[in-house]
């Protein structure tokens, strides 16, 4: 027994045919289930008492269709996807086609051969996801969503390094992005100044609860219960809002799939190997990336401020931290002793208060309200020998020096001084 393969409309067909050929119904009846003409009806009632089932079954299944592409553009295309883009996704592969090879191809006809060759999974095979709706913020500048992704973005051309990255919750669009070596509080000082500086100040920030964003320790004594960073932000009015789980910023979270897909593929075809290159080939792929995913907000309105003309925002996303000046007008600062030159304005700061400023450059200032003081770093690495000649005005300075190494020694501290993690080089540092 043959089995046939009919469609819908050919089972339908078949259906009427068989009561019009028990007389259930008349040719006029047919006529109007099918939407045939008489002659029609008659041609197919001949052909189904002829051959019967198999006539109604059209004779054109399991050919290939008339516009269907030639077999040598889809083994061209196969060819150049597998050795070019094998594991891009349909619709970037076939913008690259149609960019980069001349292939102005179907996006449904790239992924159809993809999936065909096993380069590509049908979503229905895919475990559904889960998420929970929120709605956007109304205006850009509300709410800017920060994070950083720690990934193999060179593949295996260059280190593994983090991408700092700042998505608008309003619009998906990527405000601002930088290669770093890894996140740091450095780093996101830098790169928050960067931002600031572009666009203004934001209602808020969204992060995650990073040690640089907010302070865990609950039991922790002394200071303000602020970060570096989030002090910079409350100088300048800026909110910073933690997520209580990665899912919470989605946005931002999704927006790494992506670019973990599509940037990584586009400097693995720039051949960019270094952070540098990376950096500078940032700007066009962020054009383009919001040029092609970013949404309308709902409100035209920016909720962006524009920054105070009395802040100096160098000074503002620096490290900073207050010491006690010496009767001798030392202090000291990252296990480093810095003098400060005597003049008519130092003078008078023994036992005061005054703010070391430890920028992201690795340049360093040391003020007191506002003004910054002359000073010079004392050499810690020079060894003072037994019975050496040591002039009166540097007496003071020799002694200090002498205590403190002795105290070092006896609590056998390290000598060595790190830079903070993320901090340009600077002169300022030891070790």
């Amino acid at each position: 027994m043959a089995v046939v393969s009919m469609s819908n409309k050919e089972f339908s067909r078949l259906n009427v045919l068989m009561d019009l050929e028990a007389r259930r119904i008349t040719v006029r009846d047919a006529c109007a289930l099918l939407q045939l003409k008489r002659r029609q009806v008659f041609r197919l009632l001949k052909a189904f008492r002829e051959h019967g089932a198999v006539s109604l079954a059209s004779k054109r299944r399991g050919r290939p269709g008339n516009n269907r592409l030639p077999a040598s553009v889809r083994d061209l295309v196969v060819t150049i996807i597998k050795e070019r883009y094998p594991d891009f996704g349909p619709t970037l592969a076939t913008e690259k086609l149609r960019e980069t090879h001349g292939c102005p191809m179907s996006r449904e006809t790239v992924r159809k051969w993809m999936m065909e060759e096993g380069l590509w999974l049908d979503r229905r095979r895919r475990l559904p996801s889960v998420h929970q709706p929120r709605n956007r913020r109304e205006r850009m500048g509300e709410l800017i969503q920060i994070d950083g992704s720690k990934h193999w973005w060179f593949e295996a051309r260059g280190p593994q390094c983090t991408l700092l990255a700042y998505i608008d919750d309003a619009t998906s669009r990527l405000m601002h992005a930088a290669f770093v070596p890894s996140e740091s509080t450095f780093d996101c000082l830098r790169e928050t100044r960067q931002y600031v500086a572009v666009h203004g100040r934001p209602i808020a920030f969204y992060s995650d609860k990073h040690a640089i964003f907010r302070v865990s320790r609950t039991e922790a004594e002394g200071g303000d219960g602020m970060t570096q960073f989030g002090r910079a932000l409350h100088e300048l009015n800026i909110d910073i809002l933690c997520a209580n789980t990665p899912a919470a910023k989605g946005r931002i979270e999704r927006s790494f799939g992506t670019l973990q897909d599509r940037l990584v593929k586009e400097m693995r075809l720039a051949g960019i190997s270094t952070i540098e290159a990376a950096n500078a080939f940032l700007p066009g792929f962020l054009a383009d990336h919001n040029r092609r995913f970013a949404k309308e907000p709902f409100s035209r309105t920016d909720a962006h401020r524009p920054v105070p003309q009395e802040m100096v925002l160098e000074d503002v996303f620096a490290w900073k931290e207050e010491r006690t000046v010496t009767h001798n007008l030392t202090l000291q600062y990252n296990k480093v002793m810095f003098i400060l030159e005597p003049n008519e304005i130092t003078r008078l700061l023994a036992h005061q208060r005054v703010t070391v400023y430890d920028y992201p450059d690795g340049r360093f200032a040391i003020k007191h309200k506002g003004i910054s003081l002359p000073y010079r770093i004392y050499d810690k690495l020079r060894q003072v020998d037994q019975a050496a000649i040591v002039e009166n005005k540097r007496l003071g300075p020799i002694l200090a020096y002498v205590a403190e190494r002795q105290k070092e020694l006896d609590m056998k501290r390290s000598q060595k001084a790190p830079r903070r993690q993320g901090q340009g080089k600077s002169i300022f540092k030891v070790g």
